[in-house]
């Protein structure tokens, strides 16, 4: 049997902030927008329809959570989101994933979609503190 890994892919540009019933939550490292990451955590999925109905159902309840989380998040950088973006494209990074962006009008990249645009800013550390603090009281609590 297969063991779940995360894709290298990842580990550049998130931090892990903890497990969920199937996925595996991780915030992307980019100051510009509150944006979480579910893996389903199970070896040699790619899209969504690898998952069993019963986990699809868990996955949508899941990223209902991340969604409550963004929006914390950016509350908590005094950010609100006014649009949630939510993805599953794995274009570039097969393993299944999905991205849950919380999006501004201000935002650098509205009202396109956030890949390819300019580069990736840092938290600063009080920010990060701030806003993994913000998401795991929605997450885990």
């Amino acid at each position: 049997m297969d063991t779940f890994r995360v894709d290298p892919a990842f580990e550049a540009g998130s931090a892990a902030l903890g497990r969920l019933v199937l996925s595996e939550v991780r915030l992307q490292l980019d100051a510009r927008y509150p944006w979480l990451i579910l893996i389903p955590a199970r070896a040699g999925l790619v899209e969504l329809v690898d998952l069993s109905a019963d986990e699809r159902g868990q996955l949508f309840d899941e990223i209902a959570r991340a969604d409550a989380a963004v929006r914390a998040m950016g509350a908590a950088l005094q950010r609100p989101v006014q649009k949630m973006n939510v993805g599953a494209l794995g274009n570039i990074t097969r393993q299944l994933h999905v991205h849950v962006v919380g999006r501004r009008a201000d935002d650098p990249a509205w009202p396109g979609p956030v890949w390819g645009v300019g580069t990736a800013i840092a938290y600063t550390p009080a920010e990060r503190a701030a806003i993994e603090a913000a998401a795991r009281r929605v997450l885990f609590s």
